[in-house]
């Protein structure tokens, strides 16, 4: 039996095993399915003049006791990730979401590497590197190969450690935790742009932080003080038909 076969018999059967299922509990299922809220969650990106200039998606479960992305595995980021992309590219009305700014994700090494795909909107998806993504070549490569398909790429949380400073010829945008720049400062900050990064201050909670962020040349900002996250139910946008 040649591959060929082998793939028209397992589809013949899928389909016979569709065929099978009673009309009503498709049906049932489907209401099923529609009715469960499809969550992400999402906070501003602002510029020095307080307007939103992009937006940070993150996951979001309808189930409490769901861990907390701390304790996650690989195989659990990648889930998440996975429905956050689908919640937002894989429905229609992206526009919903996006109001034409530009949408960041953290995305664990599959993303990176190519072994899971990424939506193809360059135009609108920032791909932000997961924290714990140790950055070998494997992953440089990869990185290189989305940024020439037009894909932005955003380093969050940096402090300057090697992993970090291996991504700075590739960045577009280096987030910067406020609450660090105490013990940091302007080193850290001059460094990050070092590559022509723009910045983001992340982690704005309060005006002192902001003024601090502020006189150290961030023009971009985020964090609880200008919007807290809210949550996105994308349950009621159709899925987008491939």
């Amino acid at each position: 039996m040649t591959p060929d076969d082998a793939d028209g018999r397992l589809a013949d059967l899928a389909a016979a095993v569709e065929d099978a299922i009673p009309l009503a509990l498709r049906q049932e299922w489907s209401q099923r399915i529609a009715r469960e809220p499809v969550l992400v969650a999402r906070q501003g990106i602002f510029s020095e003049h307080g307007r939103p200039f992009a937006y940070q998606l993150s996951f979001r479960s309808p189930d409490q006791h769901t861990a907390t992305a701390t304790t996650w595995n690989a195989h659990q980021h990648e889930r998440a990730t996975a429905h956050v992309l689908g919640a937002t590219f894989g429905r229609v009305d992206l526009e919903h979401v996006a109001h034409g700014r530009l949408l960041f994700v953290r995305c664990p090494r599959a993303y990176l590497v190519g072994e899971l795909p990424v939506p193809s909107r360059p135009d609108r998806l920032v791909i932000e590197i997961n924290d714990g993504v140790t950055i070998d070549p494997a992953v440089i490569t990869g990185v290189r190969r989305l940024r020439e398909q037009g894909f932005r790429i955003a380093v969050p949380s940096f402090v300057s450690n090697p992993n970090q400073r291996r991504l700075l010829p590739h960045a577009d945008f280096v987030k910067i935790d406020v609450r660090d720049l105490d013990v940091e400062g302007p080193p850290v900050v001059h460094l990050a742009r070092s590559y022509g990064a723009l910045l983001i201050a992340e982690f704005v909670e309060s005006a002192d932080t902001l003024r601090h962020a502020r006189d150290l040349g961030f023009t971009l900002f985020q964090g609880n003080l200008l919007e807290r996250a809210g949550v996105l139910d994308r349950a009621g946008a159709p899925r987008v038909n491939h």
